[in-house]
């Protein structure tokens, strides 16, 4: 049977966008299918987006979190075509801003841009939560990872002869109880890395939560508390002078600051503690979308000013949906053993 104009026209239509999609190709290219299917005398289905883009982090302006979603939003508009607003929603260790994702419709207008104590650690020390990871959301890119950086207040009152890790854990025996750490809240990886420090040292110091992390670097500086196991972003604090390093969280010394000892170079082996920021969709996001919008990110390499904001926060990476899926069921796991096994509870 001959086969008409009519129905040729109907298979472009169809398969065109499907194959470029299949072939993971960028936007630019499934606009390319789409003109072509015009040129050739069909029309090409609705696009995607059409209208303004939101990035949602539950960390306020001036932290990590917010630092890779203000670069990725530039991205994005200039791939894609259409406004991308970063939205601030902090509070509840990254809780207030998933929340919002996960009402929000699953269209690709809205995209979370968190860290991974939210998704990891959340679910299994609060007893109620907004949000199921593995039932709300869909990963997207891990975008940077990161070590946290142990730092203390050199102008400190009782910090102010502290220069090495052993000074600190020798100070904090000396005086138990009496020197506290800052943390992005209850339940934050900063958090749960100070208790690890407790456990294993035998030492104990007090926990004083703040909103966020920018928050308590801001009291560290300002000298509310002692010590805290900050970002990569507190490296102009280290530069000027106003923080101290004593070690890294990871079993390699950080790039930017190599004469850093790592917590097992210090006397600490076995401490290896990193984090990671990324972005999620909500639920039920058509795979086309997730695979579009992942192709537009992961041509942020190749933007010089994209990469030099993303590298002051930590390592690139920008994987898969599938590698960062994975990523984080091994870390839950992970979490969940740590937390069992250092007794780590919440007030």
């Amino acid at each position: 049977m001959p086969v008409t104009a009519q129905a040729r026209s109907l298979t472009r239509r169809r398969l065109l966008p499907c194959l470029a999609l299949a072939l993971g190709l960028g936007t630019s290219s499934v606009a390319q299918a789409q003109a072509q299917a015009q040129a050739a005398g069909g029309s090409a289905p609705a696009a995607w987006p059409t209208r303004t883009i939101r990035i949602v982090t539950g960390f306020p302006a001036g932290s990590a979190t917010d630092g890779i979603a203000r670069a990725l939003a530039e991205h994005l508009r200039n791939k894609l075509g259409q406004p991308v607003v970063v939205e601030n929603r902090a509070g509840a260790n990254g809780s207030l801003g998933v929340t919002e994702v996960v009402r929000s419709p699953a269209d690709g207008y809205t995209i979370l841009a968190t860290n991974s104590s939210s998704i990891t650690v959340n679910p299994q020390v609060y007893r109620k939560l907004g949000y199921l990871p593995e039932r709300d959301l869909v990963p997207l890119s891990m975008v940077v990872s990161a070590p946290f950086i142990l730092v203390v207040n050199p102008q400190g009152e009782r910090t102010g002869a502290v220069n090495s890790v052993a000074d600190l854990i020798a100070l904090a025996r000396a005086k138990p109880g009496q020197l506290t750490y800052g943390s992005g809240g209850p339940g934050n990886l900063a958090h749960l890395g100070f208790a690890m420090i407790n456990n294993r040292t035998g030492v104990s110091t007090t926990h004083v939560p703040y909103k966020s992390g920018v928050n308590a670097q801001l009291g560290l500086i300002g000298k509310e508390t002692d010590m805290m196991l900050d970002t990569p972003v507190t490296l102009p604090n280290l530069r000027s002078g106003k923080l101290k390093a004593l070690a890294v969280t990871t079993t390699t010394r950080w790039r930017d600051l190599p004469d850093v000892p790592t917590m097992s170079e210090a006397g600490y082996p076995g401490f290896d503690l990193s984090f990671w920021l990324g972005l999620l969709v909500p639920a039920q996001t058509p795979p086309a979308i997730i695979q579009t919008l992942y192709g537009a990110l992961r041509t942020a390499r190749e933007d010089p000013n994209v990469m030099r904001q993303l590298l002051a926060q930590g390592t690139v990476e920008l994987t898969d949906p599938a590698a960062f899926a994975a990523r984080i069921r091994t870390e839950t796991a992970a979490w969940g053993e740590v937390i069992r096994r250092e007794n780590i509870t919440l007030d």
